[in-house]
């Protein structure tokens, strides 16, 4: 299985998910760009930024979206729908889910 990147409360309950294909491609990506929140998404482990780490995320993400194929801007908006939630409550955490 893939990457996927999740909403996650402080208890771990996942609320949403996202498994786009081409997560992996965004981080690797941003990775060579030295992008400094999502260039060190963990392929292995989890990643988790919470509601203010989000606003150098965010960013980022448009960024890396910028000049991409079809199919990584298409996964850049899954994931920044899920930053959208993480925003709206209390407690949530945006979870980058490695194999």
């Amino acid at each position: 299985m893939g990457i996927s990147v999740q909403v996650r409360t402080f208890t771990g309950a996942v609320e949403a998910t996202c498994v786009h294909p081409s997560i992996a491609d965004l981080y690797r990506r941003a990775a060579g760009q030295n992008l400094p929140m999502l260039g060190y998404v963990d392929p292995c482990d989890d990643t988790v930024f919470n509601r203010s780490q989000l606003r150098v995320l965010i960013p980022e993400l448009r960024a890396v979206a910028n000049g991409s194929a079809a199919e990584e801007v298409e996964a850049v908006h899954e994931i920044l729908a899920l930053t959208a939630q993480v925003e709206r409550k209390a407690h949530r955490y945006l979870v980058f889910n490695g194999d």
